[in-house]
């Protein structure tokens, strides 16, 4: 298949280029990029008009959670894809909390089977870094990235022993494994429900402090100093933790960091009135808090940006607040939301466009997130400025719990192409491909 995709602004974060242009396509690969002018169309190749808008490399989303095996009430494997390229995401790495838990190399191949059967996006399993998620017995890390894990994390639970943190992160270090852990130290979360502080006493719900996320990660930081390896700390969301990142750093200590979008787009006042679908975790922080990650993902001390997609249905989140599970779906709007801060004039959109899309690929080793020659046709083309309200009902996850629900979002996806080929279209996005 030979796809001539014109007329568009192309904006590759790889290369720091933005400017009007055509991308060729041929066989899943982006075969020419042409800047300035419009190449040729060869025989029998499908032109799409790109009317000027952005056409970038398709988003890479680090942490998302999807329910099958086990849940599938809240979340496919099918439906996640499909949310995923509603929202321009076209690579995603789903985390090991289902049922049975991805701590088997057999888990991995049935991910992966499941996913090159149904999946329209491409679709990398994470790994569990301890058995059963417990904290306490490390997973075969070796045979767990042979069969096909593509990095080790025990998803929405955080490695409570420094000891069996110290093992994994030295056998990822000779195995050149990434580990991903999350930052909560349990005995700080206690009882805990949003961010500690005058707004969660006023409230009358139990607090979770800074700290139970700044002491997990300064311990990493100390065993990463101590063993080596990659390590990448998949959410950070307070000032403490943006300055811990880059005091590591000027030690030389190699790592990386996320940040969920919903960090950057919202804060504890959000929750409102006691609001579940903003019961998340790591809590939404205070705005100052806010604004320290978004200094930090504007300075390059925050790599990646994260949906943290994580459905739950009625049954999980229509309950007293402090009852109701943490997690809110997000892969539908991680590009409008994330685009707040462009419209805001907090980041340039090859800024955005790189923490999501270019060092996510990156960080996981993977080919995508630019527009050069010999790269895979992963892309995205949205229209930046184009206004709506969402609507929960018209979400392609199969749950409906999402924090923007009724927020007014500037930013449209309009296509996406995976390999070349088109997974998604606006509904009322008219036709406007034509054959050459």
């Amino acid at each position: 298949m030979t796809l001539l995709l014109t007329n568009a602004r192309l904006v590759d974060p790889g290369s720091g280029r933005e400017g009007r242009g055509a991308l060729l396509v041929r066989d899943g690969i982006i075969a020419e990029s042409a800047w300035g002018r419009v190449p040729d169309a060869p025989e029998g190749a499908t032109v799409v008009d790109c009317e000027g808008h952005v056409l970038a490399p398709g988003l890479v989303d680090m942490r998302a959670f999807v329910g099958e095996p086990g849940a599938e009430h809240r979340e496919t494997l099918k439906s996640a894809s499909e949310a995923a390229a509603a929202g321009g995401v076209t690579t995603l790495v789903c985390m090991p909390d289902t049922n049975p838990i991805v701590d088997d190399p057999a888990i991995v191949d049935f991910v992966l089977r499941r996913a090159r059967d149904t999946a329209v996006v491409h679709v990398h399993p994470a790994a569990a870094i301890t058995r059963g998620l417990r904290g306490t017995e490390m997973t075969e890390i070796g045979l767990l990235g042979e069969a096909g894990a593509i990095a080790f994390t025990d998803g929405a639970h955080a490695v409570q022993s420094a000891a069996v943190m110290r093992r994994a992160l030295t056998y990822a270090r000779d195995l050149g494994a990434l580990l991903m852990p999350h930052l909560a130290e349990a005995s700080l979360v206690g009882s805990g429900v949003m961010n500690e502080g005058e707004l969660a006493s006023r409230l009358g719900l139990g607090g979770i402090p800074r700290e139970a996320e700044s002491l997990m990660l300064e311990r990493d930081i100390r065993l990463l100093r101590l063993t080596g390896g990659r390590y990448h700390a998949s959410m950070i969301s307070c000032a403490d933790s943006v300055a811990l990142v880059r005091r590591a750093r000027a030690e030389g200590i190699a790592l990386t960091c996320g940040v969920s979008v919903n960090n950057l787009a919202l804060n504890e006042n959000d929750v409102g009135d006691y609001k579940t679908f903003c019961k998340l975790s790591p809590p939404l922080r205070h705005e100052d808090d806010r604004q320290a990650v978004i200094e930090a993902l504007a300075d390059g001390t925050i790599d990646c940006v994260v949906s943290d997609h994580d459905p739950q249905d009625v049954e999980t989140k229509r309950l007293p607040f402090a009852e109701a599970a943490d997690g809110a779906v997000g892969l539908e709007t991680l590009l409008a939301a994330s685009l707040r801060l462009v419209h805001d004039g907090r980041l340039p959109l090859l800024a955005l466009l790189r923490a999501l899309s270019t060092k996510p690929a990156d960080v996981l080793g993977l080919p995508g997130g630019r527009l050069a020659v010999g790269a895979p046709a992963d892309l995205v083309l949205f229209d930046p400025e184009r206004p709506y309200v969402l609507d929960k009902r018209s979400l392609r996850s199969r749950s409906k719990n999402s924090p923007f629900d009724e927020a007014r979002l500037e930013g449209r996806v309009l296509r996406t192409f995976v390999a070349g080929r088109e997974v998604f279209a606006l509904a009322d996005e008219p036709a406007r491909a034509r054959a050459a």
